[in-house]
């Protein structure tokens, strides 16, 4: 391709309302421009690096034995009913009426549209196992879309779904999914880890997420050296100490603290850690009550764990300044367990505590030298935190780390959520019917542009994996406009590349050397050659690799051959 035929729209100008580098580069490189707060048109650019992932994608799904289809976008609120999701989704589901006063939605997922496909096509067992997916735009009314397209409200997804007689069958094809995400993944170019997650809403009793990492990414997840445990920060389980609690030593003593509310500004004026502290979050329970969760002072609240207690509302919901000040007569940074006349639950981790300081539920003030048993009662300890770096993992396969990491990927064993709800069924070999299970397998195909710039890029612009990136090389003469035999030999080095199978970017505008060269780093196109008269004399190009620190001079007639086993190494 040609840059004079081709909307280049690359720009020098950081966006001002571009938070991430992802976000930035797809902006100043011509990939996206935004139409609407979390919806974009993608450029001639972008939409080939978008297509270089769909097809990545779609080789390895059918490799896999997944059959294709495309569901529609636009799906009426009757499926949704049947499951119960018309309400329980929320607002992020985009609800609308037809001129008939119908109920419709734009899709977020696709579970009931395919599984109603699935009851109306599905009736023996020798039509089973059956995987369908489809790579298509989905919509979810993001309150507050940002990152560009990380968090966009439409956005290209592969989602799949997969209908079993048995668990035994379920298994096996979660499995086949499992690796062949590996293999999505690993073509991509890209460095990733799968760990086990949360079904969160989409139901189910098994899943796993497929992170990119990147320092940029909002998902802790947590790891270890050997391999033998991933899993996100949310299901990371802690134990109860082994050690003993400590005798306490001092007296439970008020203490006037002006102005101290936050664990730091406490842990300094009593000049301690702030593993010596505790923290009391107060949220919402059953039928609007309130319920104190305790931490100690340094560690952060797991809100999957915290939803997961009898007496928390689901979804976790923290209780405002004002309720806590009507209620507990006091404000936030003064709360503490000390009687605390409502139920209370208290971190694995804060048993083994003794002689502690907390809030004394009275502005301005603190306990310090609080004991448990002595000074309030033994309430129920718990797993309620996020583990932390360096601690022994769960199943003792090492200590733990920790890395932040961009879900691209996510895999579930839904059971019978959606096939129960929407009466879906078959008969086996006996003539027995039976209700069928399923598993659904998604990828943020969209996501991952974004995720891979994240991962991949310096300060000049994208560093694209080979695999993914919109262009082989790119050509780049110098003056050609001026010089018919650089034209002609650029021409022909041109189509040499065309019919050896590369996908070559000609920068044929008049512009200086320095804005093509930068246009094309920007870019993030793996190889750049350039030609000139002076090259021409010499029988030579000159060659920069992406991530090269400084070009060189090769044979004109070898560098095809050359950029080929740079490509293909061994």
């Amino acid at each position: 391709m040609e840059t004079a035929q081709r909307l280049l729209a690359t720009q020098r100008q950081i966006p001002a309302d571009a938070e991430t580098v992802s976000h930035q580069l797809m902006l100043r490189a011509g990939l996206i421009r935004q139409l609407a707060s979390g919806v974009y048109t993608w450029l001639p650019t972008g939409l080939k690096v978008l297509r270089n992932i769909e097809q990545i994608v779609r080789e390895e799904m059918d490799a896999a034995k997944a059959q294709e289809i495309l569901m529609p976008g636009v799906q009426p609120a009757e499926l949704w009913e049947e499951t119960g999701r018309w309400d329980q989704f929320g607002p992020e589901l985009l609800r609308f009426s037809d001129r008939h006063d119908r109920g419709f939605c734009l899709g977020p997922t696709h579970e009931e549209v395919i599984t109603d496909l699935v009851r109306s096509e599905i009736r023996s067992y020798k039509q089973l196992p059956a995987i369908f997916y489809q790579i298509q735009t989905k919509f979810r009314d993001e309150i507050r879309p940002r990152f560009g397209v990380m968090r966009s409200r439409e956005f290209i997804m592969k989602d799949a779904y997969s209908f079993h007689l048995d668990e035994k069958s379920l298994q096996e094809t979660y499995e086949v999914m499992y690796q062949t995400y590996e293999k999505i993944f690993d073509r991509l170019g890209l460095e990733y880890r799968a760990v086990v997650a949360d079904s969160g809403n989409i139901g189910g009793d098994t899943s796993h997420e497929f992170h990119v990492l990147a320092e940029s990414g909002e998902d802790q997840i947590v790891f270890t050296n050997n391999g033998n445990f991933a899993a996100n920060m949310e299901m990371v389980a802690t134990q109860m100490p082994s050690a003993q609690r400590p005798s306490p030593e001092a007296s439970i003593e008020k203490v006037s603290t002006p102005g101290k509310h936050s664990i730091s500004e406490v842990s300094t004026f009593f000049s301690v850690s702030e593993d010596k502290t505790l923290k009391t979050l107060i949220v919402h329970g059953e039928k609007d009550s309130l319920v104190g969760i305790v931490l100690r002072g340094d560690h952060e609240l797991n809100r999957v764990k915290a939803e997961r207690l009898d007496k928390v509302r689901s979804p976790l919901k923290f209780a405002s300044a004002e309720i806590i000040s009507k209620e507990l007569k006091c404000d936030v940074g003064s709360i503490g367990p000390v009687k605390l006349n409502i139920p209370v639950y208290a971190d694995y981790s804060t048993s083994v505590m003794s002689d502690f300081i907390c809030g004394a539920n009275e502005n301005g003030f603190h306990y310090k030298g609080v004991n448990w048993g002595r000074d309030l009662p033994e309430p129920d300890f718990v797993d309620l935190r996020n583990i932390s770096q360096g601690e022994p993992s769960p199943g003792d396969n090492g200590p733990v780390k920790i890395a932040r990491g961009i879900e691209v990927g996510h895999i579930f064993q839904l059971g019978t959520k959606y096939s129960e709800s929407m009466k879906v069924s078959c008969l086996d070999e006996n003539g027995k019917s039976i209700t069928l299970i399923m598993g659904c397998y998604g990828i943020g195909i969209s996501r991952i542009v974004a995720a891979a710039i994240e991962q991949n890029h310096d300060d000049r612009g994208i560093v694209w994996p080979k695999s993914i990136a919109p262009y082989d090389l790119a050509i780049v003469p110098i003056n050609m406009h001026k010089s018919k035999r650089l034209y002609d030999s650029v021409m022909e080095l041109y189509q040499q590349a065309k019919a050896a199978g590369f996908d070559v970017l000609l920068d044929n505008r008049k512009e200086r050397p320095g804005v093509m060269f930068a246009d094309m780093e920007l870019l993030g196109i793996p190889h750049r050659i350039v030609l000139s008269d002076k090259a021409l004399d010499a029988g030579t190009v000159e060659y920069k690799g992406r991530s090269d620190a400084e070009s060189r001079d090769l044979p004109r007639d070898d560098i095809l051959a050359f950029i080929r086993d740079r490509n293909d190494p061994d």
